[in-house]
């Protein structure tokens, strides 16, 4: 199946947080294969650092100020994102990929901040327009083998997903981790397939 990996970087895990980078890049599964000729990332703007830091948590505050000062400079409405969006999902390079069908969005721990906080912003209509209402999410698999006992119960966290991988440490930047979610997913299929022979 083909998918579209994305990963979105939030002021927070609150309700109340918002959506400050998005990355996105297509991968097929069948043939392991990522197009990077595809992918897209956008800030997207915010207030400054200094009105939010009353209400960043202190994570927050110790690693996203870079970020979020990019956000606030070079990012774009909400509004004007969302044609972006649109006219990449619209493209005809992007329709034939998919095959003119709706989307799978992949990703990790999508249900926590990334579907809830995009549903809010692009609205109900998009997601629906766009989106098939099934996912696929990393974060699921990784449960998945691990209650089969093919990786270790620590490989519940994304980072020591990663390093039992052998691929590192979390970028937590959006498009590095839509591009390592996707690595990370044709790694299990590969294990997965190794257990079975």
């Amino acid at each position: 199946m083909r998918y579209l990996s994305f990963d979105i970087e939030a002021t927070g895990l609150e309700e109340k947080d918002l959506i400050i980078e998005f990355a996105m890049v297509p991968f097929c599964a069948k043939t392991k294969t990522i197009n990077k000729e595809l992918k897209k990332h956008f800030y997207i703007k915010c207030p400054s650092f200094e009105e939010l830091k009353p209400n960043l948590n202190q994570w927050v505050i110790d690693h996203n100020k870079e970020l979020i000062d990019k956000a606030h400079a070079e990012g774009l409405s909400i509004e004007i994102f969302k044609q972006e969006l649109i006219s990449y999902f619209e493209s005809e390079e992007v329709r034939e990929y998919f095959g003119n069908k709706k989307i799978t969005l992949f990703g990790k721990s999508m249900s926590a901040i990334d579907l809830p906080f995009m549903t809010r912003d692009l609205g109900w209509d998009f997601m629906r327009k766009y989106f098939e209402h099934r996912q696929l999410d990393l974060s699921c698999i990784a449960y998945g083998l691990i209650d089969m006992e093919l990786i270790p119960a620590e490989c519940e966290s994304g980072s020591k997903l990663m390093k039992f991988l052998n691929m590192g440490d979390v970028a937590h930047t959006a498009l590095e981790d839509a591009v390592n979610t996707a690595l990370m997913y044709f790694k299990l299929l590969d294990l997965v397939l190794v257990k079975k022979l």
